[in-house]
């Protein structure tokens, strides 16, 4: 099923922006399309993140485009499905001029586009998930894992428990347990802390959850009888609320459980309210947040319109919803840098193009200040040999009510971070026959 939005976006940026009915009619567009999920077992995370997305666009629209270029926006839904994921991006990728991004929006399509997109000259951007050795642009020159990858995320979570225990070398002898989605989301950071352990003196526990996650009843005893200090959970969908009640039902305190950053949203926490209060969770760069300029804007020039995407204006600023902002800026911005890069503006940019511009975005504090992420996001520089941009997190923590942010920003140890992706990255390279680029930076 296919959800074409660009007609209320017309609709809405001629009436409201311009001023003239026929105003967009001579305006030079630029395809967008979207791999959204808002059916299936992940709806409840996937539903705020494609709202996000959309009212970003629609903001943008109203506000006369990308340097006068108009958004054209179409969704796909994927149900979380890779194979309709991949079915989406192929009916899409050619139309209306041609793609020139994607974001998969799941560790399973990212795998399967990506091998696609260097034939395919369209670049694919994965926030927050996906290949996190990606971040090596060496060897994947047409995939940006930009502000994160899971690997920077787990690593800041062992630092937030080493600062809590009085730092790094006070977790020796400690047990710290990963229970983990088993699939390759799950997986993909083992490694990191496996070296992590070795590196402390920390014994680390792998407990491997069954998705969708209704039933860890053996996982839970298994924690029970090793008794760790803290929990890493990896869960996503169901599996993190029913991880909680799991960790409730033998007296785990939730305080003491770090999740991953898609284990930390209001679809995992709010059913289960002051029971999961304590609960922590990484935070990819921002968490929710109410008072950004962008969140205000939206409010009021969308939802106090009737012109908005949520169902509800009170998820605008939800932990997902704002990932979705910060999915649909990154695209914006790539449009934006090509544009003037390839001085372009006005015109439609081309895949090749945009991937160059990945490659160097500068987004800047004041150029995020200019855009109303204030306190979502810190800067984001790219490179030839780094396509992530960032080395930072937070921790979130729920209060029973909301998630808030509860720590500083927190840097990962690079050297570690770029270790695990670089043994990973040239295992790809040398099972798919790629020979690293060479870059001068």
């Amino acid at each position: 099923m296919k959800r074409p939005i660009s007609m209320l976006g017309a609709a809405l940026v001629a009436g409201a922006a311009l001023g003239a009915g026929g105003a967009w009619a001579q305006q030079v567009e630029q395809y967008v399309p979207l791999l959204t999920y808002r059916t299936g077992p992940y709806a409840p995370s996937g539903i705020p993140a494609a709202n996000g997305m959309v009212d970003y666009f629609k903001l943008v629209n109203l506000r006369g485009g990308v340097n006068g270029v108009r958004l054209l926006v179409e969704e796909c839904e994927t149900g979380y499905d890779t194979a309709r994921s991949v079915e989406c991006y192929e009916r899409m990728k050619t139309k209306n001029g041609g793609a020139v991004l994607i974001q998969p929006w799941s560790t399973g399509a990212t795998f399967a586009i990506s091998e696609k997109a260097d034939a395919d000259k369209i670049p694919v951007l994965t926030l927050g998930y996906g290949r996190g050795d990606a971040a090596n642009g060496k060897v994947f020159k047409w995939v940006f894992p930009l502000a994160g990858n899971y690997q920077l995320g787990e690593d800041v979570i062992v630092q937030a428990i080493g600062a809590r225990e009085g730092g790094l070398d006070k977790l020796a002898g400690k047990k710290i347990a990963v229970a983990y989605h088993d699939s390759a989301y799950g997986k993909e950071t083992l490694p990191l802390l496996r070296k992590r352990a070795a590196m402390h003196g920390f014994q680390l526990i792998e407990v491997p959850l069954t998705p969708p996650g209704l039933e860890q009843k053996s996982a839970w005893l298994q924690i029970r009888r090793d008794r760790p200090d803290y929990i890493i959970l990896r869960g996503y969908g169901v599996m993190t609320p029913t991880a909680l009640k799991e960790a409730q039902s033998i007296g785990f305190a939730r305080n003491r459980i770090y999740g991953s950053w898609w284990a930390g949203s209001e679809a995992d926490t709010r059913d289960l309210g002051d029971n999961a209060k304590g609960y922590n969770a990484v935070a990819l760069q921002g968490s929710a947040n109410y008072d950004a300029k962008v969140i205000k804007d939206i409010l009021a020039q969308l939802y106090d319109k009737r012109q908005g995407t949520a169902g509800n204006r009170d998820e605008v600023g939800e932990v997902l919803y704002v990932r979705g902002l910060m999915a649909a800026l990154f695209t914006v911005e790539a449009i934006r840098t090509a544009q003037e890069h390839f001085k372009k503006a006005g015109q439609r940019v081309t895949g090749e193009e945009v991937r160059w511009a990945l490659e160097n975005l500068n987004i800047t504090q004041q150029r995020i200040d200019e855009l109303g992420f204030n306190a979502i996001l810190r800067p984001i520089r790219t490179s030839c040999a780094d396509h992530m941009g960032s080395y930072v997190a937070r921790i979130s923590t729920w209060d029973g009510k909301r998630w808030g942010i509860s720590s500083d920003w927190m840097e990962a140890n690079r050297a570690l971070v770029d270790e695990v992706d670089n043994e990973s990255s040239a295992r790809y390279a040398k099972e798919h026959n790629i020979t690293p680029r060479t870059c001068n930076e």
